[in-house]
Formats: C-alpha cells, sequence, structure tokens
C-alpha cells in the first residue's frame, strides 16, 4: 500500500480531547496535517484528563481547538465554514453503556443531532471523506461469535448501541442520497494511557490503588476483546485516504468494518494482569450482570485487514503494562 501524505492535508476531528481523538489528533500532526479540533469538554468524566490531553496538542502549531458542542449547528457551521476540511473524522459522542440508562436525554443530543448535523454540514461542504466512530455495542445480545459487519444488528440492548447503529444507518442513508463517502469503524473495547476512566481497566486501576474494592459484574464470567489506542490510531490513519466502493447496485459510497484486537480476553485474565502491572492486589466485589452489558465482545477483523494491510499488533499484556507506566508515572504523580 503506498504511503498517502497527510502534509498540509486539513482534517477535522470532533471529540478532540477525548481518549481516540486525542491520539488521532496527536498523529496526524506529527504526519504534517492540519487539525482543527472541536470538544465540548463535558463533565461525563473528569475534565482535567480532557484539558492535559489538549496541553499536549496546543503545543503543534497546525493545531486548532475550538470549543464547541457537535448538536450546535450554528457554531459547527462556521467552523465547517472557516476551515473548509479535506477529511472529516467524527468522534465526538457521548460513551457509556451504564451511564446511557439513567442519562438518555445527552446520547439523543449528541450522538443524534450531532451527528446528524455533521451529515448535513458534509453534504454542504463535501468533504472527500466521512470516517466516524461506531462501537461494537451494536452487536447487541449476539452469540454468533467473533462479530461480523455481515451479521444483523438491530436489536440492540442499551440506548448508546442504538445510537451507533442509528448513526451508521443516517450515514448511509446520506451518503446514498448525497454520494458523501463514509466509513463506519466499529471499535471494541479501546484501552490504554490518558483513557477513559469510566473504562473498567481504568476504573479498577483507580480503586485498587486506593484501596477500594473493584465491583466485577455477572462473577467475572464475561470476556472482551481489548484492542489497544495505537492499533487503533493506525487503523483510522489508514483508512482516512481510502474512499469506500459502491457495493453492487447500490448507490451509497459507504463501508463499515470492526477494529478489534481479535483475541477475546477473560475480565478476570485482564485483573490478574492489572494487579501486576500495579503491583499491587484487588478487592474484589462480584455483582450480577448489569442491565445493558453483553457477555463477550469478538471482532472480525478480516476484511478490515484485507483492504488496509493492518492488523492489530498489541496484546492485552503489554497493553496494559505500557497503560500501568503511564499511571503510575502520570495519573497518581
Amino acid at each position: 500500500m503506498n504511503k498517502f501524505s497527510f502534509t498540509n492535508q486539513k482534517i477535522l476531528v470532533t471529540g478532540a480531547a477525548g481518549f481516540i481523538g486525542f491520539f488521532l489528533s496527536k498523529r496526524l500532526l506529527e504526519e504534517g496535517a492540519n487539525v482543527y479540533g472541536v470538544d465540548n469538554l463535558n463533565d461525563y468524566y473528569d475534565v482535567a484528563l480532557k484539558q492535559s490531553r489538549l496541553s499536549i496538542l496546543k503545543n503543534y502549531p497546525h493545531f486548532t481547538f475550538l470549543k464547541i458542542d457537535i448538536s450546535n449547528k450554528d457554531a459547527l457551521s462556521e467552523t465547517f465554514a472557516s476551515f473548509r476540511p479535506d477529511y472529516v473524522v467524527n468522534l465526538a459522542a457521548q460513551a457509556g453503556v451504564r451511564y446511557s440508562i439513567d442519562h438518555p436525554d445527552v446520547y439523543i443530543q449528541s450522538n443524534l443531532i450531532g451527528f446528524f448535523n455533521i451529515l448535513e454540514l458534509c453534504r454542504k461542504f463535501q468533504p472527500k471523506h466521512l470516517i466516524f466512530a461506531s462501537s461494537s455495542s451494536v452487536y447487541g445480545a449476539n452469540t454468533k461469535v467473533p462479530f461480523s459487519t455481515d451479521d444483523k444488528t438491530d436489536r440492540p440492548v442499551s440506548l448508546y448501541a442504538a445510537t451507533k447503529k442509528s448513526d451508521e444507518l443516517l450515514a448511509y442513508a446520506y451518503s446514498s442520497l448525497y454520494a458523501i463517502p463514509s466509513t463506519g469503524l466499529r471499535f471494541f473495547t479501546v484501552y490504554g494511557p490518558y483513557g477513559r476512566p469510566d473504562m473498567a481497566y481504568f476504573k479498577f486501576a483507580d480503586r485498587i490503588m486506593r484501596n477500594e474494592k473493584i465491583q466485577v459484574y455477572n462473577h467475572g464470567d464475561m470476556l472482551r476483546d481489548f484492542t489497544y489506542i495505537d492499533d487503533i490510531i493506525e487503523g483510522i490513519i489508514r483508512v482516512i485516504p481510502i474512499l469506500p466502493k459502491q457495493e453492487t447496485g447500490e448507490k451509497a459510497l459507504f463501508k463499515v468494518y470492526n477494529i478489534g484486537g481479535g483475541q477475546p480476553e477473560k475480565l478476570m485474565t485482564m485483573i490478574d494482569v492489572l494487579q501486576k502491572v500495579l503491583h499491587k492486589k484487588a478487592n474484589i466485589e462480584f455483582l450480577d450482570m448489569q442491565p445493558g452489558d453483553v457477555y463477550e465482545t469478538f471482532a472480525d477483523s478480516k476484511e478490515f485487514e484485507q483492504v488496509f494491510g493492518f492488523t492489530p499488533e498489541i496484546n492485552m499484556e503489554r497493553g496494559l503494562a505500557l497503560f500501568g507506566k503511564w499511571y503510575l508515572k502520570d495519573r497518581i504523580s
């Protein structure tokens, strides 16, 4: 595969202060791109962590940041009009399965209205390619593994999953109607340094270091396809310049891919590794399965690997070791 030059490419990254958005923006800047980052800096989790990510990005001369909520169409429209992006990567979304049970409004506002605004502005300003984050959550309670993009995804078990599936449908419709090249990426349990504190591995680390109980659902009998952040970023980087092709008999320039490690790990194995890298034992409280949770996630990423020539390389043990090194040095220092 010929290496694409990002030098002087104008790329709009929404959710730039978020976990994936931060690492993607940093990589794009290192590749020579002009990055326009937007984020609403909401308080779903520690805003100081988001600010620390931004403080790193602001050291790059070709990074511009605006505090914008993508559900604010006027502000977002001004951003598109002034920046005229060549590529748009939409990572802004309200995340979290359990949070959606008690806070449904914010998911509709960000994940549906916000994404609709992105699509409308892509229709108007016509960037070369829209890449957007979906989620392994769209597979719901599917029991057939590994999860394939050919599987049905019409039975979500959380509002979060329903909004992500809706985004895929909206993007397909806009691509079909207005010839917007659009690629959706279903991420599988992304983890690593500067990650989201609401995710299990990070939450467990916090509680282990504070000598607090960690709550382990379904009595530890769960499996997750962990994907290290560097592998996710390499995947997105490869997707940006490659436009989706029309499927036979369809108008849409649209495609959805899985990006996952391809190796489900037991939750208890993850906890064991985490204890080793933190050099501290966990105090575990076992609980029943929670509403919205699924038993197993497992990505079939063969199509992604064939098209883009990339297979995730970092296994969970190495990835958690890298997370632990960052956590002990920077998070609790």
